[in-house]
């Protein structure tokens, strides 16, 4: 992880993130325990964190909790949350690193939806357009958003029951519910998902979905190519590229 610039604020920010993991309060001994940061440095901290409420201790010698203030920001932020203008700059950054085309989707019942998509710089083009639908179980990005949105075989059997028949885009499809919840337990041990011609003959994809602090994902992105720039080994690549990537995004502190 990279050393921040100001310490003082990335204290400031791992004692928020300590906070919001414990509904039921966090002691100062576990906060000097978890952070590493000196008590007298805490102490200064929580200080300031508690004056601008971001930080609460409803008793004296109890323990802290998040403070009104950060929870307001928050849902201010979620009601006017622009999800393509935010993650836009990170496509860009994605084609450059890996020279194929970049999609983001969001999950609409049973179809996903492309929100954006950054074209690759070959003669060979994709033919997805912003605003455009495909089933979400036979898509790389749909395999993403449905293995976190429903994250246990009860939950994609239900999901699947409520959506069927799962049709069948190409011979790879996979239109089974009980192999669809296998895929899904791969998809998660994986950390990605990958379309092996399932939606398209010839096309392969590789997608991760982005959560931006959420415990469900608010879209997935995904980098697209024809199975000929696509062999197993690079697709795998790219794969570790894309996770790698969106998880700096959604972590930015490393955890």
């Amino acid at each position: 992880m990279k050393t921040s610039p100001v310490e003082s604020v990335d204290r400031a920010l791992r004692i928020l993130k300590l906070l919001a993991g414990n509904g039921q309060g966090v002691t100062l001994e576990e906060l000097a325990t978890s952070s590493g940061i000196p008590r007298s440095s805490l102490h200064r901290l929580l200080s300031a964190l508690r004056h601008r409420g971001f930080a609460a201790q409803p008793e004296q010698n109890g323990p802290y909790f998040l403070g009104t203030e950060m929870l307001a920001i928050a849902f201010r932020y979620s009601e006017n949350l622009d999800l393509r203008a935010l993650v836009h700059p990170l496509l860009l950054r994605l084609r450059k690193d890996l020279q194929e085309t970049v999609h983001m989707a969001v999950l609409d019942g049973g179809e996903v939806v492309y929100v954006d998509k950054v074209e690759a710089n070959h003669p060979i083009r994709m033919t997805s357009v912003i605003g455009g639908r495909n089933p979400a179980h036979c898509t790389g990005v749909g395999k993403a958003l449905l293995a976190w949105t429903y994250p246990t075989d009860e939950a994609i059997a239900l999901w699947a029951r409520t959506y069927q028949p799962l049709e069948a885009r190409t011979r790879h499809s996979i239109t089974n519910p009980v192999k669809l919840a296998e895929e899904m337990r791969r998809i998660r041990a994986a950390g990605h998902s990958l379309d092996l011609e399932e939606n398209e003959e010839g096309v392969r994809c590789a997608a991760v979905p982005v959560f931006l602090g959420r415990t469900t994902p608010l879209a997935a992105i995904s980098v697209t190519a024809p199975k000929s720039r696509f062999p197993t080994e690079k697709l795998a690549k790219a794969a570790e590229t894309l996770a790698q990537v969106i998880a700096e995004q959604d972590d930015p502190l490393g955890g």
